[in-house]
């Protein structure tokens, strides 16, 4: 059974950052793609930025957070983290990690809220 827990969200001024981390259960982690998604309040969820199964190839909706985020992953943990620089108050939302694979199952996400 796939599962995935996100966790690192809060609350963090305009400028700052914030790590935000998934662990990915149920599943051969190291083969899967794995991407972040956001969902601001009243819209809906959009892709912010993936990694492939080795690693090896990153991207990013380069509109909103490239050069700003940077996803990376570590296989032996079966984790994948989404390191959030220079954050703005439009990256507010909530946060969900998802396999490329199993397509139809995401995490209950983690809130990013941006604010001074």
């Amino acid at each position: 059974q796939v599962q995935l827990v996100e966790s690192g969200g809060g609350l963090v001024q305009p400028g700052g950052s914030l790590r935000l981390s998934c662990e990915a259960f149920g599943f051969t982690f190291s083969t899967s793609a794995m991407s972040w998604y956001r969902q601001a309040p009243g819209k809906g969820r959009h892709f912010v930025a993936s990694i492939s199964g080795n690693g090896g190839r990153t991207s990013y909706n380069a509109d909103s957070v490239k050069g700003r985020f940077i996803i990376s992953r570590d296989d032996a943990k079966n984790m994948v983290y989404l390191q959030m620089n220079f954050l703005l108050p439009e990256d507010t939302a909530v946060y969900y990690c998802r396999s490329d694979i199993y397509l139809s199952d995401w995490g209950q996400g983690t809130q990013v809220t941006v604010s001074s």
